[in-house]
């Protein structure tokens, strides 16, 4: 499926669609460029989920809990990561594997990892059709 977004909040809508239909251990992974908007969609899961607290990208902590929306929310930003063993000290499989929504950013950096199950979105730019475009692809 290919969606195309011409906005910051055409792209956090998805997010928030998203977030409203995930069930308990949704795993969705966010590839794409730097400023594609991963963490926009992240932000409309969130919101989809009845996160109230502002979310950000867990960047410099690799994840971040939110608690108090319908589902559990964690959210991933393995940029960072040099080995996917390092997920190891994380306990990344409780979360991958758990009944919250987890939500990866950067989620090619552990592919190994990743569970089968996981829905799988890319995000690209064209500026020839507009600064605030967006082609989201979703496995």
């Amino acid at each position: 499926m290919i969606i195309e977004t011409n906005s910051d909040k055409d792209t956090f809508e998805f997010g928030k669609q998203l977030g409203e239909k995930a069930e308990p251990g949704t795993v969705i992974c966010l590839d794409g460029d730097l400023g594609t908007g991963k963490t926009v969609i992240a932000k409309g899961i969130a919101a989809g989920l009845g996160v109230k607290e502002p979310v950000s990208s867990p960047t410099f902590t690799v994840i971040k809990e939110y608690t108090e929306g319908r589902l559990p929310f964690y959210h991933f930003d393995v940029y960072r990561i040099e080995d996917p063993l390092e997920m190891d000290e994380i306990g990344y499989e409780d979360y991958f594997y758990g009944n919250g929504v987890t939500v990866i950013e950067w989620s090619d950096m552990i592919k190994e990892l990743i569970p089968e199950k996981a829905m799988k979105i890319r995000l690209v730019k064209d500026l020839a059709n507009g600064f605030d475009y967006r082609r989201i692809s979703v496995e």
